[in-house]
């Protein structure tokens, strides 16, 4: 996937980590549709911003009829406050799995087309290596991450007879405002170089699909992946 000339849509680009994203695919060359639930928080000189609950299936149509020339999807956008399954609130648990799962598929569905009569293009899916571990104090998203890590193997297979490439960028912990405020809320605290930046994070998700890989890993997503093969275990882990 070449970034430079791309036409991207990333969702949830108001902040964190999708507004890192914006950046650096303005810095690399692409047009940018920046998309948020709130488009008039969207800060960045040069994006080109849409309003979008990707729960919203009408807010997704409009976004799709919008923005025809997109041949990079970027599913960013997240819901990350589900707590305990046993627990938690129901309506938090199904928020988290509407959303995260859902509403990822929702935007996969609407763009789906469009990619192929753009040449394919690719979809990069925003997972966590939560999805391979158990996170006690939030449960449920690590479930609907595990969903949508499903998601996407199933939809790569389905799109691959039109050209698209879909890749899966699968990290650790992430330095943005919500993890920070979710560490101080359940008491964990980090080792040093545990915590990857968001700009830092972005590079090698780009770079990755420039590679065209289908999975992208930061170091502790690499080591959630590698202990598949043995018992479950706990995130964090080695923090």
């Amino acid at each position: 996937m070449h970034i430079h000339g791309a036409t991207a849509l990333v969702t949830g680009a108001n902040r964190g980590l999708g507004r890192s994203f914006a950046l650096e695919l303005l810095r690399r060359g692409a047009t940018v549709y920046a998309t948020a639930r709130r488009p008039e928080l969207v800060d960045i000189p040069g994006v080109r911003p849409l309003r979008l609950d990707i729960t919203d299936a009408a807010q997704v149509d409009a976004v799709a009829a919008a923005a025809g020339d997109v041949d990079l999807l970027i599913n960013n956008a997240a819901d990350t406050n589900g707590g305990n399954l046993i627990t938690g609130d129901l309506r938090a648990i199904r928020s988290v799995m509407d959303t995260n799962f859902h509403g990822t598929l929702a935007m996969i569905r609407a763009f789906a087309p469009i990619l192929a009569r753009n040449g394919g293009g690719a979809i990069l899916n925003v997972l966590s290596a939560a999805a391979w571990t158990t996170v006690d104090g939030n449960a449920a998203y690590a479930a609907s991450k595990s969903a949508e890590w499903g998601l996407t193997n199933n939809v790569r297979m389905e799109l691959a007879a039109q050209g698209t490439l879909v890749s899966a960028l699968i990290p650790g912990l992430i330095g943005t405002q919500t993890l920070f405020d979710f560490a101080e809320q359940h008491g964990i605290e980090f080792g040093e170089g545990a915590v990857i930046d968001p700009a830092d994070l972005v590079t090698v998700a780009l770079d990755g699909l420039e590679a065209d890989e289908v999975e992208i890993f930061d170091s502790l997503g690499r080591t959630a992946k590698q202990a598949l093969s043995g018992p479950p275990i706990s995130f964090p882990f080695a923090v």
